[in-house]
């Protein structure tokens, strides 16, 4: 089973690297969900790891409905990151009502060829998943990233065995959100060929200005995670 880490900055991406993590998803300020990393990180990451490596493309926290301005930004992210050697592009485009915007998310795939695309945890703000599952295969989507329309993957695990068996191979669906050692094991008993998952502890800071908690990717938490699934 693969594990992809949910990388927040440069130590997350070398610690899931050193751990023997599968493959990273890069961010940053995983606080808000999650956003395009800063083109110093990607390029610094580009540089100096080794560890596959999908990137986050969203521009801002909050909804997944995007400004002209912001798709703009998105597309400009996407090139830069195939510039810079990467493997995948992890994003997506909604609908003010909760559908998937078709048009623009297909732009987005068809940009980022022959990078693999990931329809990111937008998913599981969808009305209507299993229909969005056919479209996202219709338009080429390589895998689905979703804790099952819950908090958690764990409590989301019945709507993501349906999907996995509703994908029939056609698409990857991954899940994440909550992922760990102790649960891991249950993602991969119900056929799921992928993970996703932060691994994360928190740092301590003296920075008595920050309300966000700063984290990282943990060595050992990733190699429990591993350690879990490789049985």
């Amino acid at each position: 089973m693969l594990l992809e880490v949910c990388a927040n900055s440069f130590q997350s991406a070398k610690n899931a690297q050193v751990a023997g993590a599968h493959r990273i998803e890069l961010c940053e300020n995983l606080e808000i969900g999650g956003i395009t990393p800063s083109h110093d990180l990607l390029r610094q990451v580009s540089e100096e790891l080794d560890i596959p490596a999908f990137v986050l493309i969203r521009p801002r926290g909050g909804d997944f409905v995007f400004s002209k301005a912001e798709f703009e930004v998105m597309t400009s992210d996407i090139l830069l990151c195939k510039q810079l050697g990467y493997h995948g592009i992890v994003s997506g485009v909604l609908n003010s009502d909760l559908t998937i915007d078709i048009e623009r998310t297909a732009e987005l795939i068809a940009l980022s060829k022959p990078l693999e695309f990931t329809f990111h945890r937008a998913f599981d703000e969808l009305v209507n998943p299993e229909e969005s599952l056919e479209q996202l295969i219709g338009i080429g989507t390589n895998r689905i990233l979703t804790s099952g329309q819950e908090d958690t993957a764990a409590a989301g695990i019945h709507l993501i065995n349906t999907l996995n068996h509703l994908a029939k191979n056609r698409i990857i669906i991954m899940a994440g959100s909550g992922i760990n050692a102790d649960n891991a094991l249950r993602f991969k008993s119900i056929g799921l060929k992928e993970i996703h998952g932060s691994a994360s502890v928190l740092l301590s800071t003296n920075n008595s200005d920050s309300n966000s908690p700063k984290t990282v990717s943990d060595v050992s938490k990733i190699s429990a995670i591993l350690n879990a699934v490789s049985t």
